[in-house]
């Protein structure tokens, strides 16, 4: 008989909010300028890939009304049944790519395997791009960034694994970026410390994970938070909100260059993310704007994952974040004041222990029956216009089977009822937007894209103007 493991409570509640309308998928895509050796990438994956046991194992339903979902290893597994090797038709650009992104998020991984797939898609202009899609339940976006880059090297030199291990094992103590950091070799050994120390120090976070704690432990305010969190108001109608179809769009931006972003805040103020954030809310705000849409005073909640777990569990697989609620000032025209309304709401969140508090109701939630779950998914749905995940990336360039990764991008799904998903991630220097929408709603995320790149602009003249 296969032997079952309980599944955590915060993981649980994600395959309860599933819907056919909303389903709950951490997405990446990566670009290479040249084809991928297949032989090379399937000896990756079994080796690095099938070291987490979730990937080899299927979830088990609970057999009783209040139960607990399991997992299980699955007794048929096959990993090529997870890689799905296809290419591209006709020319093979970025909208032939973004539109089959969308198809694929749009449809359901099978629930008698291990909820994962691969798609290795041929024909990108002249290359290949790598989509992954891997259920909530098994990681958030932050576990998905550090898997995929457990993939990769730092050069593209680097000596194949192993093609198959002896014994699929755990990874190691110390998590993904461990694992990584112990299969390098000699002198490459100093620059994946330093690009691991991305995750634990080198990256600009919402929320400090520790301070988070200490508020929640200290009681700062947490008992008026909690009622604030559950009575929040509907969040006003805009096109972003309405009744979700089964289809969803999918676009991500050209690089932008994290120095020109630097650049903007130690002239404007604020930080790279408070930069960014402003720089989105004024691409929603233009997009309203261009379909005729009232923006006058107009803010709108976004939901913002933040990771609370400590710094020896930062990258492990699982789900271990809160969520802040941020009152997006999209109405605010000028550039340099939204700039400064963002920095201070965002400040005002780092001070808050909402994070702390959303992912205690999100464990609590994970024992409940999938209808209440569904219900508070409703809710949350009801309280926010949009998901905004900011999620860290390698600062130089890495290598999968021997080829350069040119763009990464990582989508959370979009939470509870609501239509928009924003995602922001940084790698080799450059920074990337993405988008997920509810295609009946907002068919065509590249001109939100189109108003990031003019506010972005915007910024960038201000600031030589400044200087």
């Amino acid at each position: 008989m296969t032997k079952s493991e309980t599944m955590a409570n915060g993981d649980a509640v994600w395959l309860g909010m599933e819907d056919p309308t909303n389903l709950m998928m951490v997405a990446g895509v990566m670009t290479f300028a040249s084809p991928l050796d297949m032989a090379h990438l399937h000896a990756i994956l079994s080796h690095r890939w099938l070291k987490f046991d979730r990937f080899r194992q299927r979830v088990v339903s609970p057999r009783l009304p209040l139960g607990s979902y399991g997992w299980e290893e699955d007794p048929t597994f096959d990993l090529n049944a997870h890689l799905h090797h296809v290419a591209l038709p006709g020319s093979g650009d970025k909208a032939t790519l973004q539109a089959m992104v969308g198809d694929l998020l749009s449809t359901p991984l099978d629930f008698s395997k291990p909820l994962w797939q691969l798609h290795i898609i041929d024909n990108y202009k002249g290359g290949t791009a790598v989509f992954c899609r891997i259920h909530h339940a098994i990681a958030d976006g932050l576990s998905l960034a550090a898997v995929l880059l457990s993939l990769t090297d730092l050069t593209e030199l680097a000596p194949w694994p192993e093609p198959e291990p002896a014994k699929a094992q755990p990874p190691p103590s110390g998590g993904v970026m461990g694992m990584w950091m112990r299969q390098a070799k000699g002198a490459l050994n100093t620059a994946v410390h330093l690009s691991s120390r991305l995750f634990e120090e080198g990256r600009e976070t919402l929320v400090n994970p520790a301070r988070v704690r200490e508020l929640a432990q200290q009681g700062a305010g947490s008992a008026q938070t909690a009622l604030r969190m559950a009575l929040r108001s509907p969040d006003p109608d805009t096109l972003f909100r309405g009744a979700l179809g089964v289809r969803k769009a999918v676009a991500w931006s050209n690089p932008l260059p994290l120095a020109d972003i630097k650049a903007i805040k130690t002239v404007m103020g604020g930080g790279v993310n408070d930069v960014v954030i402003t720089a989105v809310a004024g691409g929603l705000r233009r997009y309203l704007l261009g379909k005729g849409q009232p923006v006058g005073g107009l803010s709108f909640r976004v939901a913002l994952p933040v990771n609370i777990r400590s710094k020896e569990e930062m990258l492990t697989l699982g789900n271990k974040f809160g969520l802040v609620f941020l009152d997006l000032p999209v109405g605010e025209a000028d550039v340099v004041e939204r700039l400064a309304v963002a920095r201070e709401r965002l400040a005002v969140l780092k001070q808050s222990p909402e994070a702390v508090l959303s992912f205690g109701m999100l464990q609590a939630v994970g024992l409940t029956p999938a209808e209440m779950q569904a219900q508070m998914a409703k809710m949350w749905g009801g309280q926010i216009t949009a998901v905004l995940t900011n999620l860290p990336g390698p600062p130089i360039p890495l290598y999968l089977a021997g080829q350069a990764i040119d763009h990464i991008m990582v989508w959370e799904p979009q939470l509870g009822r609501t239509g928009l998903s924003l995602s922001i991630l940084s790698y080799a220097g450059q920074v990337y937007i993405g988008i997920t929408t509810d295609a009946g709603l907002v068919p065509d995320p590249d001109l939100i894209l189109d108003g990031v790149y003019a506010e972005y602009e915007e910024m960038m003249v201000l600031a030589a103007q400044a200087g």
